[in-house]
C-alpha cells in the first residue's frame, strides 16, 4: 500500500456502523414515530357513528358556523403563540447576552452559570409550580393576570435546553478572537454582537429558539396549575366533548413543530454557506 493511499484513505476502526446499519436504525426509528401518528390521523378521519372515513371533522374545525364553540380553543392557540414569542424573547434578551458576557469576560463563572441553568430540569414541574405560586401573586399585581405572564415561568423552564443549544455552538466559535479583532478595527460592542458574533452563533440561537417554541407549545402542567389557558389545556377540555378535534389539533401542532425544525435547519445551512462563500 502506497504512502499516498494511506494518508488519503479513510481510517476505519470497526466502530462506526455501516451504511446498511444506519438505514436500518433510521427505518426502525421512523416506524416507531410513524405508527402513533398514522393511528392519530386515522382516528381523526373516522366517523364516530358509521365508522367510515370522512373529512367532516377537519372541515368542521374551520367552518365559520362552528366559530363560536371553538372560540376559546382558537384563543388558546393564540395564547400559546404569544407565550412562545415572549419566551424566545426572554432567551435572546436575557440568556444569550449573559452567556456571551460570561464566555468573554468572566470565564470562571461558566460553571456557576451552567449549574443555575441546569437546575430547572432537576426540579419536577409540580414542585416548580409550588415555588412559582407566591412569585406569581406578585407578578399579577404588577403585570396583571394575562396569559402572557406565564412566559416568565417558561423562560425558567427552557433554560437547560436553550443553554445547552447555545453553549454547544459557542464552544466551537473563537468568540474572544473575533470580538477582539472587531474591536481593534473600531467596531462598537453592539456592532460586534450583531455583525460578528450572532452570524457565527446562528445555528445555536435558532436551535434554542426552536426548543423553546416546542417546549412552550407542549407544556401543560404549569399552565393548568397556574390557571392559564394555552394549547394543551384547551386540547384537554375539548377532548372531553370532541376527541376528534383534539386529535386534529395534536397533529397540527406536531406538523407545525416539524416544519419549524426544517425551516430552522435550512436557515442554519444557508448561514453557513454564506459565511463559507
Amino acid at each position: 500500500m502506497s504512502r499516498a493511499s494511506t494518508v488519503a484513505g479513510p481510517v476505519r476502526l470497526g466502530l462506526a456502523p455501516s451504511t446498511v446499519t444506519r438505514w436500518v436504525i433510521l427505518g426502525v426509528v421512523a416506524i416507531v414515530f410513524a405508527i402513533p401518528l398514522l393511528s392519530l390521523l386515522e382516528f381523526s378521519l373516522r366517523d364516530g357513528f358509521t365508522g367510515d372515513y370522512t373529512f367532516t371533522h377537519w372541515t368542521g374545525l374551520f367552518d365559520p358556523e362552528n366559530a363560536r364553540p371553538y372560540r376559546q380553543l382558537f384563543q388558546a392557540i393564540g395564547n400559546s403563540f404569544v407565550l412562545a414569542a415572549v419566551a424566545v424573547g426572554i432567551v435572546l434578551v436575557v440568556l444569550l447576552p449573559t452567556m456571551l458576557l460570561v464566555h468573554m469576560s468572566f470565564p470562571k463563572l461558566r460553571r456557576v452559570l451552567e449549574f443555575i441553568c441546569i437546575i430547572p430540569i432537576t426540579v419536577p414541574a409540580i414542585v416548580l409550580v409550588v415555588g412559582l405560586a407566591p412569585v406569581y401573586s406578585v407578578v399579577v399585581r404588577i403585570f396583571g393576570s394575562g396569559t402572557w405572564t406565564l412566559a416568565f415561568a417558561y423562560g425558567i423552564l427552557v433554560l437547560p435546553y436553550a443553554y445547552r443549544a447555545i453553549q454547544s455552538n459557542l464552544d466551537g466559535v473563537p468568540v474572544v478572537t473575533l470580538s477582539e479583532a472587531a474591536r481593534s478595527l473600531g467596531a462598537s460592542w453592539p456592532v460586534v454582537v450583531w455583525r460578528v458574533l450572532l452570524p457565527n452563533l446562528r445555528r445555536g440561537v435558532l436551535a434554542a429558539a426552536f426548543i423553546t417554541v416546542a417546549v412552550v407549545l407542549g407544556e401543560f402542567t404549569l399552565a393548568s396549575l397556574l390557571n392559564r389557558r394555552n394549547l394543551q389545556t384547551a386540547i384537554l377540555q375539548v377532548s372531553q366533548s370532541d376527541p376528534w378535534v383534539a386529535a386534529i389539533l395534536a397533529l397540527l401542532a406536531l406538523a407545525f413543530a416539524f416544519v419549524l425544525l426544517l425551516v430552522i435547519g435550512r436557515l442554519g445551512t444557508v448561514g453557513n454557506r454564506s459565511r463559507a462563500s
